[in-house]
């Protein structure tokens, strides 16, 4: 009874093999099964029809006339460049198939004159054919899955471009109708509204330009914005000078959208309402780890000073956004009222 699998297709067997007679019956075994046999008698030959392509396992014999079959694997190439091999020898030590299979072989088969051995060995061709078939086919899904996965990453950076393209185009002209309304409140709150807009779009800007479009890196993103901000409203008169010590930390996509509106409406107060209109002064955003896994970003000041109680200044959107911007990112709020300035911290799980 033949030990082969369920093979459906016909298998090309290459029979490296000096003894007629013994290939002339490996032939007749494989054909029983509804194989092909190429037989030669030397590694030259065996080579030669390997790179012309076409052989799906190699029956490779290890007692050749002027060679070894591991003189010949050492010539055939490694594992991912030819088909499988299976060894065959008629020596009963057992280092010998260990070191066939060192050097690449991918069954082996003990070589004796029963008619058990033409069986075992047409099972091992056909068991070392199923496998490559298997290792090729899975080869080949990975890479689909490669490049469906780069055109979908390709797609998604389109998106971001478009995006943040458009939210700038929205955030020039709220800019642009912030300049042409005389009411300094009306002024006030679209250029608030405009930073909000242009901290949303920096996300998708550095999403962009980014290798991990599922991630964003809070240093790298939460610096951009910082600067954007200070050039904007320092264009405005305000002598304020930013300085930034920011860790990579990377987030969710959602989380730093959220992130980056509260921390451009705490720099943008602290801009505003931190110092006296005509003093200059220093603003500090900060990041650092803390425990339980938790991150902490702190906006500091040196200015007058405010705890976070009474009635805020301006129109109070800010606050409220504050709040909103807190429970999706489930972080806490902290207000300490220093001597002299203000210290704001936000710390969230995700650090």
């Amino acid at each position: 009874m033949p030990y082969g699998t369920d093979i459906k297709e016909p298998i090309k067997v290459l029979h490296v093999e000096d003894d007629i007679a013994l290939a002339v019956l490996v032939r007749k075994a494989l054909a029983r099964r509804g194989h092909e046999t190429v037989h030669v008698a030397t590694g030259n030959e065996a080579v030669k029809i390997i790179a012309e392509g076409g052989i799906d396992v190699i029956a490779l014999d290890h007692t050749l006339a002027a060679e070894t079959g591991l003189d010949i694997l050492a010539r055939i190439g490694p594992r991912s460049t030819r088909p499988p091999v299976v060894y065959v020898t008629g020596s009963m030590d057992a280092r010998l198939a260990i070191e066939a299979l060192k050097q690449g072989a991918d069954d082996y088969v003990i070589k004796d004159a029963s008619e058990e051995f033409f069986d075992l060995l047409t099972a091992a061709i056909e068991q070392a054919f199923e496998r490559w078939r298997l290792k090729a086919a899975r080869a080949r899904d990975q890479q689909l899955i490669r490049e469906a996965r780069d055109r979908a990453e390709m797609l998604l950076k389109e998106v971001n471009h478009r995006v943040a393209n458009s939210l700038g185009l929205v955030a020039a002209m709220v800019r642009m109708q912030a300049s042409a309304v005389s009411d300094p409140h009306a002024r006030h709150a679209l250029e608030e509204t405009q930073s909000r807009i242009s901290a949303v779009a920096g996300v998708h800007r550095h999403l962009y330009t980014s290798d991990n479009i599922g991630e964003v890196d809070i240093g790298a993103y939460l610096n951009h914005l910082v600067g954007e901000l200070s050039a904007s409203l320092a264009g405005n008169g305000a002598l304020r000078m930013v300085k930034t010590d920011l860790i990579p930390v990377s987030l969710p996509t959602d989380k730093a959208v959220t992130l980056g509106v509260m921390v451009g409406e705490l720099v943008t107060n602290a801009f505003k309402y931190a110092y006296p209109e005509e003093a200059s002064g220093e603003i500090r955003v900060q990041s650092y780890r803390v425990g339980d896994g938790h991150l902490r970003v702190c906006v500091e000041d040196d200015g007058i000073g405010w705890d976070g109680t009474g009635p805020a200044q301006g129109t109070g959107i800010g606050s409220k956004v504050l709040r909103a911007m807190a429970r999706n990112l489930e972080a806490e709020i902290s207000y300490t009222h220093l001597n002299p300035g203000t210290l704001v911290c936000i710390e969230f799980p995700g650090g």
